[in-house]
């Protein structure tokens, strides 16, 4: 109960420090969507390994948000994620919305019965990451401040390609290229939340969501989990959550706040659901919680 009440004073010291009034500049954005990160010879029709650029349209360093949408890893649309690009982008900060493969969920549509399986979803990431890497120049933000963050399912590939370094080494880079690290109302212990849907009022989840996502076996669910790799925490992290996802963020935050990594800012949203956050930060033109992003970014961008 005490954890508890700590949390909720910080929650309300933070949004003390916030104006509900948009605060700096706002920049004209430029919009460029479609675009394939895969090479050539191996995009042919995919229009999932695909992503949508935001750039606002200034003269100083740009920081780029690298921003992966929600979706159960099974239906995400990238340009669902557009509204809120545009709002980060309109206040400085470049985004990326991430699409990738995805995987089956007749738990949710009969049609959704094919698709692929982790690692594959993550493999997207990486591969969006060093597109986006390497064609800073070529659009002007800058490489140097990438940040990456997501909802839902999203932050929880945000969180594992940040904390797992298997996937940017494998395409020629390290998890050290991010500033920050911004997972939104995920869940980030595969085992855990196995556990949940299996003892749920919808029990067949366990099998039809989590196992055609991760596979089968504790060892599959826990090599998916961000929590396996809290040894490799090193960047400033800003974990926020909704009141649905609240016990899966508490879990996430508990577990980091029993190594030695300190640099860590939690803010939990008691008044909004899973929804209702996400269309905050989308929707709304006076939005704390996107106010808190942008805070974080700026304060970790590197300045010249």
């Amino acid at each position: 109960m005490k954890k508890a009440l700590i949390t909720l004073i910080v929650f309300v010291c933070l949004c003390s420090n916030i104006s509900f009034c948009q605060t700096g500049e706002s920049y004209e954005v430029v919009e460029y969507k479609e675009i394939s990160y895969m090479p050539k010879s191996l995009f042919s029709k995919d229009t999932l390994r695909t992503l949508n650029l935001m750039l606002p349209l200034k003269d100083d360093k740009i920081p780029l948000l690298i921003w992966i949408g929600g979706g159960a890893w099974s239906y995400g649309d990238k340009n669902q994620e557009m509204d809120l690009a545009k709002k980060f982008a309109a206040q400085g900060i470049a985004v990326a919305c991430i699409g990738h493969r995805l995987s089956p969920a007749i738990w949710r549509d009969s049609t959704l019965n094919k698709g692929i399986q982790h690692p594959k979803h993550i493999q997207d990431v990486a591969a969006s990451v060093k597109w986006l890497y390497e064609k800073a120049n070529e659009y002007g933000y800058d490489r140097d401040n990438f940040f990456i963050g997501g909802y839902s399912s999203g932050g929880h590939l945000a969180a594992l390609i940040s904390l797992d370094s298997t996937y940017l080494n494998q395409v020629g880079l390290s998890n050290k290229i991010f500033k920050g690290i911004i997972p939104i109302s995920g869940t980030y212990d595969i085992v855990d939340y196995y556990n949940v849907m299996l003892n749920s009022g919808r029990p067949e989840l366990a099998e039809l969501h989590v196992e055609a996502v991760f596979g089968k076996g504790t060892e599959s669910f826990k090599q998916a989990s961000p929590v396996s790799y809290l040894q490799n925490l090193s960047r400033p992290l800003l974990l926020i959550s909704d009141n649905n996802m609240y016990n899966y963020s508490k879990l996430f935050e508990e577990k980091i706040r029993m190594t030695e990594f300190r640099n860590m800012q939690v803010v939990y949203s008691y008044e909004l659901s899973h929804g209702g956050l996400w269309r905050n930060l989308s929707f709304d033109e006076q939005s704390i919680y996107r106010q808190i992003v942008i805070k974080f970014i700026e304060k970790n961008s590197e300045k010249g």
